[in-house]
């Protein structure tokens, strides 16, 4: 399996008659990456809305860009847009059996972006190594923008079920959004990577955003022997509404729920199953120099051991602020995020503080320096890393 995977992005290599990087977009349009990113892979509402335009930039579109072959309905980028990302740490931890280690590379993926007809756009990831394993593909689907000129959308694919509310991909810090990863008892559905779709729906005139998804609820797993992803019969929906107020403030409500089925010792359902809900506020604001997320969520399970009958309660919360004190030119930026989890199944608690900071050597390659205290076990994490884009 791992060499096949290799062997898919030598191909992706191979095939690509230029090699962009992720700046690629910034080479085809010649602008600078914060034109999109503040810095990357942090996005700018600039860099929101390219990517919501299937990564087409309308007014700067040329025919030279494509090949058609005679053919209108052919839509061909004349490059494939590749790009690289490489990301490394060094992590030292005070209650752990190795206090020091060295994680180089923590990460390597290859990226690709772009048109495939007229509003209707691809992206993927392949990680070639995450730790060291060859996870495969992750982020993955074909976005329909505009659909019939509305403000109607549809991507099709793998994804992580909380972009709408705190995109973890794009996050400054080496400490994650820990409340969408968490799974709770036996129950695989979280608020990261799924299979489905989303749908969103944007209204002018109210600064209004509607997103809704419908995914299998049980990640990103492979297919089974019977060549499904999907482990059971049921289906989990999501709905987030966003209210923009005046340029600065937005304010979002999200709700999600599901139901699964236990599964016997050859992986079939049985007849046990757990209802799942999420719920909760978020809110986003920018303040001149300081931009600040917040997500509160609460989260039932209504038997997610498949013992009892026991429901379980689970609040968490994500709170980041991130300083730019020269706005998107700058080289430093300051990073303070804070996570806790209570749940009443003790294994999900979690409660940390962190402090990082960012320096970057160009406009895609940074450097981090982080300080993170676990206040559940009162541990100390310190981590010095690189992350580039190539």
């Amino acid at each position: 399996m791992k060499k096949m995977s290799l062997l898919l992005v030598l191909i992706l290599l191979i095939s690509a008659q230029s090699v962009y990087a992720i700046p690629a977009f910034a080479r085809r349009y010649k602008i600078s990456c914060t034109t999109c990113h503040d810095p990357f892979p942090r996005l700018k509402p600039y860099g929101d809305e390219f990517a919501g335009n299937g990564f087409v930039i309308e007014e700067e579109e040329k025919e030279r860009d494509y090949i058609s072959a005679g053919d209108d309905l052919l839509w061909l980028n004349r490059d494939f847009p590749i790009a690289a990302k490489f990301d490394a740490y060094a992590i030292s931890s005070d209650k752990t059996d190795v206090n020091n280690d060295l994680q180089a590379p923590w990460g390597m993926k290859i990226l690709s972006g772009g048109t495939l007809a007229k509003n209707i756009g691809y992206y993927f990831y392949f990680y070639m190594s995450e730790r060291g394993e060859v996870v495969g593909l992750e982020d993955a689907y074909i976005h329909f923008n505009n659909i019939k000129g509305t403000e109607f959308d549809i991507m099709v694919g793998q994804f992580q079920t909380c972009d709408p509310l705190m995109k973890r991909e794009l996050r400054l810090t080496f400490e994650d959004y820990m409340i969408y990863k968490q799974r709770i008892g036996q129950i695989s559905a979280n608020l990261a990577y799924d299979k489905g779709l989303i749908f969103t729906y944007g209204i002018p005139s109210t600064g209004t955003d509607l997103v809704a998804m419908v995914v299998n609820g049980n990640g990103i797993p492979d297919a089974g022997a019977d060549k499904l992803f999907d482990d059971d019969k049921y289906k989990n929906i999501g709905l987030r509404v966003a209210q923009g107020i005046g340029e600065n403030i937005g304010v979002g409500g999200f709700f999600y729920y599901g139901k699964e089925a236990k599964l016997d010792m050859l992986n079939q359902p049985t007849e046990m199953t757990s209802d799942l809900m999420y719920y909760g506020p978020d809110i986003n604001f920018v303040f001149d120099r300081l931009a600040f997320t917040g997500q509160y969520l609460i989260r039932t399970d209504s038997d997610p051991l498949f013992i009892d009958g026991d429901e379980i309660t689970t609040t968490g919360i994500v709170a980041e602020l991130v300083f730019s004190p020269q706005y998107d030119r700058s080289r430093f930026y300051y990073t303070a995020l804070y996570n806790r989890i209570d749940s009443d199944w003790d294994a999900a608690d979690y409660h940390t503080a962190t402090i990082s900071g960012t320096y970057q050597i160009s406009r895609n390659l940074r450097l981090i320096g982080e300080f993170t205290r676990d206040l559940e076990h009162e541990n100390n994490r310190f981590v010095l890393g690189i992350n580039s884009a190539f």
